[in-house]
């Protein structure tokens, strides 16, 4: 197929509904991808954003729909979901932008809604993968999965079972010295890490009470190991620290929507999980690297954790004209977390704030939102949210407290051509409350490092204002520009919290702060620069924060923000050789995070991975990744104080120097119907 006949494609299906583009499956044909994931990596102007990890439904929702409707499942990510489905079985993948009449865009300003062919009875694909490590262990994963139509019943099931190299563990060096710059130890570090997962997912999807119903299922067993092995260099001695964690997780959704006349409808959605968390973290040292380093000989910190969430949620959709759209709904939420920690070092428990707890919430949000298109090239969003809760916890700290917020929003979308878009948001936005920062977690337990935990916590908000300019050329390129600023209330950072055993480390609200972000990305297919078939595709986000420092009283940016992030990603389909090959470049990142008697610098280094594909039949691809052929490191800095940073000296400063080798993976894609 020639790229005309694609390109031709792409800009008739352009002229469906406003505010919406299609890309027919002729669109990424040359591209001879395996599964719907790989298609929306090929969208142009589009940018995957699986969700949040956060509690309730509406607040996780990812970028993406399935058939205009969103997956009832939030244990199962959207980019495992998108995995699953085949190329073969997508019929289009719309693009539909801010202030598109009719269209739930779930807080987001772009969409993409995968469109499935309803043609095929039965279909099923095996996934096998072999992982050659640099360090010479081996990893894999063999993935089942299916989808059946039986009547008007629609069954889909995967079965998966896996084990992952952890590729931010590696081999370096680790040096510290004291607050004068005086060496105190160097050793040679060596650390290995593994991911087990074994999971399995279910759903059926029939006609039901005049309407469609959707039942998802799914069960997770995800264990992790992780090593750290320090060698002095010299004199003969170390330390050793171990990592064992288990995480299981179990889930069922439902959704169920049905037409309310001709211009309305009733969408409605319930979901509960289950979660149980066990880690067991240990730290050995010979005592004479103790007596070097001044960590302690041996330290042990146990955590269990059980976690439930229960949501339900309502939505009513009403079109009084094809200019004009509402919608409005309710959401309410039960959550609870439990927990047990405990810490041991040389022998003596260690006293940590908030270390058994126990956490509820009740929340509940209405909504109601309103789209006109005022004049073809014009549409205005308005909504409102009012969000209500009632957090309390019991334990080793005893605190209840109500909290309201509303949030409003306001969208203004302008096309003054068919190729350009410029994109205004106005909204108040409400973060939520991470249960996890609500009791003491494990960090460097071998110098008693052990971070407590804050249910005091609020959530942090903030106003954003956000302009964006889109502009399509060449029948599938995209060029985006994206300015926001945020004016930050409560902001989430870090704080010392007493105890009798000390002062430890917490999350913490620290006031007022600000934030400036400078997005922007490219699609560019390269028919016209020579090279057929190929698409670059690109984003880079430049961000600059400031917040008042709550132990030094001075400015500085807020902890774990990345000052910018970039990536770039090349493919190109060759036909007549049923191949495609490809690099993948994302850029060095690194983040500091500010606590009261430490700061630490997390640098992340250049990774590329280089893959080729060939696909001898429409049913069998090979696939072949040099994974991190530039042989990524990682840097973590440590600047450990005796105490507030604005009063005690620096006792020691440390660096691990990790790098990390490459890994070979074979794939094979079979699918069968």
């Amino acid at each position: 197929m020639s790229i005309a006949t694609i390109f031709a494609a792409a800009v008739v299906s352009q002229a469906a509904p406003v505010g919406v583009t299609s890309y027919p499956a002729a669109f990424f044909a040359p591209a001879q991808p395996s599964t719907a994931l790989d298609m929306i990596n090929r969208v142009p102007g589009f940018s995957l954003d699986t969700g949040a990890a956060v509690r309730g439904f509406g607040g996780a929702a990812g970028n993406v729909l399935i058939d205009g409707v969103r997956p009832p499942a939030k244990g199962d990510p959207l980019d495992q979901i998108l995995q699953r489905i085949p190329a073969s079985s997508v019929e289009r993948i719309d693009v539909i932008r801010a202030g598109t009449p009719g269209i739930d865009m779930q807080g987001k300003t772009v969409l993409a809604n995968v469109i499935r062919r309803q043609d095929i009875t039965a279909k099923a694909t095996l996934t096998a993968t072999g992982t050659h490590g640099y360090d010479g262990r081996l990893s894999g994963q063999f993935r089942l999965q299916g989808e059946k139509r039986i009547g008007a019943a629609e069954l889909e099931g995967s079965l998966l079972a896996a084990r992952f190299l952890d590729d931010g563990a590696g081999t370096g060096i680790w040096t510290r010295v004291d607050g004068q710059g005086v060496p105190i130890v160097r050793a040679a570090d060596i650390t290995k890490g593994y991911e087990i997962n074994y999971k399995g997912t279910g759903s059926v999807e029939l006609p039901a009470f005049g309407g469609k119903l959707r039942i998802n299922a799914s069960y997770l067993i995800d264990p992790y190991h992780y090593t750290q092995r320090d060698e002095l260099m010299p004199p003969p001695g170390g330390d050793f620290e171990r990592l064992d964690q288990r995480q299981n997780t179990a889930e069922v959704g439902v959704r169920f929507e049905r037409p309310l006349g001709a211009r309305a409808s009733l969408e409605t959605y319930g979901l509960q999980q289950f979660g149980r968390f066990r880690l067991a973290d240990a730290f050995t040292s010979d005592p004479a690297t103790a007596a070097l380093t001044g960590d302690a000989q041996n330290a042990l910190f146990n955590l269990h954790k059980s976690t439930s969430e229960s949501v339900a949620r309502a939505v009513i959709k009403y079109s009084p004209a094809a200019s004009l759209s509402f919608e409005t709904g309710l959401e309410g939420d039960y959550n609870w977390l439990r927990t047990r920690t405990a810490f041991v070092q040389d022998g003596a428990p260690v006293t940590l704030p908030a270390a058994d707890v126990v956490v509820t919430e009740l929340r509940g949000e209405a909504f109601a939102t309103a789209v006109l298109q005022v004049r073809p090239s014009l549409t205005l969003e308005a909504g409102l949210r009012a969000e209500a809760s009632r957090v309390a916890s019991s334990g080793d700290v005893v605190s209840g407290r109500s909290l309201y917020y509303p949030k409003p929003r306001l969208v203004i979308a302008w096309s003054p051509d068919p190729a350009d878009q410029v994109r205004f948001r106005a909204e108040r936005e409400v973060g939520q409350l991470n249960f996890d920062d609500f009791t003491a977690q494990a960090a460097a337990i071998g110098t008693g490092t052990v971070h407590a935990g804050n249910p005091r916590l609020d959530p942090q908000q903030d106003w954003v204002i956000e302009a964006a300019f889109d502009r399509k050329f060449w029948g599938g390129g995209d060029a985006t520009a994206t300015l926001r600023h945020y004016w930050y209330s409560n902001v989430e950072d870090r704080i010392g919290v007493a105890s009798p055993s000390g002062v430890f480390d917490a999350p913490g609200n620290i006031g007022a702060g600000s934030e400036d972000d400078a997005a922007f990305a490219l699609t560019l297919p390269t028919d016209r620069l020579g090279l057929k078939h190929g698409q670059l595709t690109g984003q880079a986000t430049f961000r600059r924060s400031r917040v008042i420092d709550p132990t030094t009283g001075q400015p500085r940016g807020i902890s774990g923000l990345h000052g910018s992030d970039w990536e770039a990603h090349f493919s190109q389909g060759v036909p007549r050789w049923k191949a495609t090959w490809g690099v993948d470049v994302i850029g060095q990142m690194g983040a500091k995070a500010y606590r009261f008697n430490e700061i630490d610098t997390d640098k992340i280094k250049t990774y590329v991975d280089l893959f080729a594909q060939y696909q001898p039949r429409a049913d069998l691809t090979l696939r072949i990744d040099l994974l991190n052929a530039s042989a990524r490191g990682f840097d973590h800095f440590r600047q450990v104080y005796g105490g507030p940073r604005n009063q005690d000296p620096l006792i020691f400063a440390e660096a691990r120097d990790l790098e990390n080798g490459r890994f070979v993976r074979l794939t094979l894609i079979k699918q069968f119907g």
